[in-house]
């Protein structure tokens, strides 16, 4: 069942769910943190298509670099970015909890520069969204992101984080997880390199 509230931008009754884009990390292959990529403007396409795709809210994990945050956004701080992405879903999805009526969190990465609001959406409306759904995007079939996690599941996503590994150990667990094929909206691809 969803749980209904109200959105930053004043409506009413729809679900609340907040996105986090995960963008603490220092891009060591990349040669500088990736949240300032394209003078900002992958951090601009991550949180327009969270915020623009259904997410009430959107939090930023930062870490290694702290940019202004765009507007619909706002940051929190991951003191251990270094020890791996595990550090930033963690930081991220125990602020979202704070979130009254919590439905659940869309999990994405800025890293993913062509992920449009229209995949948010999709992925969203497969997912109910509803507090015990588990959900991601998937690109030709291959696993990726946007993830979408359940309230309910929140708590054992965070008991298993440990690494340079977010959900994924968890998601490998369960038989219920929805596929939401996205390639006709899109690659899929992380940028782990400049020139990539």
């Amino acid at each position: 069942m969803s749980r209904v509230g109200v959105d930053d931008e004043g409506r009413t009754g729809v679900p609340e769910v907040v996105g986090v884009l995960l963008a603490a990390g220092g891009g060591t292959r990349f040669g500088m943190p990736k949240v300032l990529a394209a003078e900002g403007e992958w951090l601009q396409s991550g949180v327009r298509a969270l915020a623009e795709g259904g997410c009430t809210q959107v939090l930023v994990t930062v870490g290694a670099a702290e940019p202004p945050m765009p507007p619909r956004a706002s940051a929190v701080r991951v003191e251990k970015w270094r020890d791996g992405l595990s550090e930033s879903v963690r930081a991220g999805l125990i602020r979202a909890r704070e979130r009254e009526g919590l439905t659940g969190v869309v999990l994405h990465v800025v890293d993913i520069p062509d992920t449009t609001a229209a995949q948010v959406r999709r992925l969203l409306e497969a997912a109910g969204p509803t507090a015990t759904a588990v959900a991601r995007a998937t690109h030709s079939g291959k696993a990726g992101h946007p993830v979408f996690l359940g309230a309910e599941h929140l708590d054992a996503v965070l008991d298993i984080l440990s690494g340079d590994r977010g959900a994924g150990p968890y998601l490998a667990t369960r038989d219920d997880v929805i596929d939401v094929e996205c390639g006709d909206l899109g690659t899929g691809l992380d940028h782990d390199y400049p020139d990539a």
